[in-house]
Parts: structure tokens; C-alpha cells; sequence
């Protein structure tokens, strides 16, 4: 992966994945499965995570059949002892990770003033304490061939707040900082580190908020566009944070939100 392309480079050269391996967190389902399936497009060798074997190998299954080089790895990003075990079982049959998607997150809600700590806990680590976890372990190897690419999936509540979700929105703010802190650290390493800030999305984690009358109503006039987002119109910006035509930008988060931060 080069640091700079020459100026006859074609658009290809600038947006082609080919020849590297993408490791994409919390993808055996929802928007972390489209993004792989985006970078695989874009032709990197993909491999997905999860925690649950049989939902993970089923979304391998699909991408094959989709023609794409896809490969399945389970293990908790909350723990470190199967992560390190996991990423080196990664290199040596896989090869090197060129580019880490950083998008497992889940989501509790409630009062905040009745949250309980378990749950606090869990959202913390999920959300932000294995971003940590992960880079820090596949960013060794990025460093030792000086040159890498870690994408951290964000949210608007990475900037603003809505009721009933604190913890997430503490989560999420804390994954802004700990991307422009990576990016600091490791840019001298020719490793750029970026974040995808999703608006509202269509997923299995928003469910619950699409099938509610008066929030989509809420939302739809909140949304300068009007709209949800679709899962794929994420896809364009995971493959530009990626790949080469990104390689002198880092330590910033793309907010991809139908226009939401950008009115009030």
C-alpha cells in the first residue's frame, strides 16, 4: 500500500482493494456485514467476526456465493486473550490485516437514572474499551510494515445526545476521542485512522425505533433528507476511508446522517 500515488494513478488505483485483507468486527449481521460485503466488492480478502458460530458462518456462505473472498473468525472483542489468539491465527492463515473495521456496538436503553451498572459495563466494553482491544493488537503488525488502515464506527451520539441512551452516547463519545488519540499516535507510521459517524440507519438495531409511528415521524422531519438511511449508502465511504484516495487524511469522523448535524 503505497503512501502517496503518482499523479497518472487511474481511479481504480485509488479506490482498488485488491491484495489486501480487511478485518471487520461485529460482522456476521447488519450494517457490519454490508461493509464487508462493500470491501469485499472493492476486492479485499474480508473476514468477519462474531460471536455466534453459526449466524457467522452462514454470512460467509452468503459472500461466497456473492464471489467475494470471504473467511470467518469467531471471538469476543472484549476479550483480550481471544483476540491476541484469534488476529495471530488471522495472519498466519489469512495474512497480514491491512485494513480493521472497528463495528461491533451494541445498545441498551433506559432512565439513566435506573441504569444498572451491569449494563453500563457492557456498553462501555463493547463499544469502546474493544476498539482499544482490537487495534491495539492488529495495529502491531501495521506498524511493523509501515502502513495500515483502521475505520472506528461511530454514531451521532458520538455528538449528540437523545433521551434513554446516555451510556451509548458516553460510548460513542468516547470512541470520537480514541480515534483523533490513534491517529496522533500512529500517523508517523503511515497508519490513517478515521471514523464513519451513521445516522439512522434501517437495521436490526433500530428496529425497535422504525416500527414506532411517532419516532419515524420525529425522525422524518428532523432529517433534512426525510428519510432512513439504507445500509449500502454507507459502502462508499468504508471504501474511500480504505483505500489509497484517503492517504493523507486522518484523526477525522464522516458523518453519514441525511443532513441531521448539520441543522437544528
Amino acid at each position: 500500500m503505497a503512501s502517496v500515488k503518482g499523479k497518472h494513478s487511474t481511479v481504480h488505483d485509488l479506490f482498488g482493494l485488491e491484495g489486501r485483507v480487511a478485518l471487520v468486527t461485529g460482522s456476521s449481521r447488519g450494517l457490519g456485514l454490508v461493509l464487508a460485503r462493500g470491501l469485499g466488492g472493492a476486492g479485499a480478502t474480508v473476514v468477519l467476526n462474531g460471536r455466534n458460530e453459526q449466524t457467522l458462518q452462514e454470512a460467509v456462505s452468503r459472500l461466497k456465493e456473492e464471489g467475494l473472498d470471504a473467511r470467518g473468525y469467531g471471538f469476543d472483542v472484549t476479550e483480550s486473550a481471544q483476540i491476541d489468539g484469534t488476529i495471530g491465527r488471522i495472519e498466519e492463515e489469512v495474512g497480514p490485516i491491512d485494513i480493521l473495521v472497528n463495528n461491533a456496538g451494541i445498545q441498551r436503553r433506559g432512565a439513566l437514572e435506573d441504569f444498572s451498572e451491569e449494563d453500563w459495563q457492557d456498553i462501555l466494553s463493547t463499544n469502546l474499551t474493544a476498539v482499544f482491544l482490537v487495534s491495539r493488537r492488529v495495529v502491531r503488525g501495521m506498524i511493523a510494515r509501515g502502513r495500515g488502515k483502521i475505520i472506528n464506527i461511530h454514531s451521532l451520539q458520538s455528538e449528540v445526545a437523545r433521551v434513554t441512551i446516555a451510556p451509548y452516547c458516553a460510548s460513542k463519545g468516547g470512541v470520537k476521542m480514541l480515534t483523533r488519540g490513534m491517529a496522533t499516535d500512529w500517523g508517523k507510521h503511515n497508519i490513517q485512522v478515521n471514523g464513519i459517524g451513521p445516522g439512522y440507519f434501517r437495521t436490526e438495531m433500530t428496529r425497535p425505533l422504525a416500527e414506532n409511528p411517532e419516532f419515524d415521524r420525529w425522525l422524518r422531519s428532523r432529517t433534512p433528507m426525510a428519510r432512513w438511511g439504507d445500509p449500502q449508502e454507507l459502502v462508499g465511504t468504508a471504501i474511500f476511508l480504505a483505500s489509497d484516495a484517503s492517504s493523507f487524511m486522518t484523526g477525522q469522523i464522516v458523518y453519514v446522517d441525511g443532513g441531521v448535524l448539520a441543522t437544528i
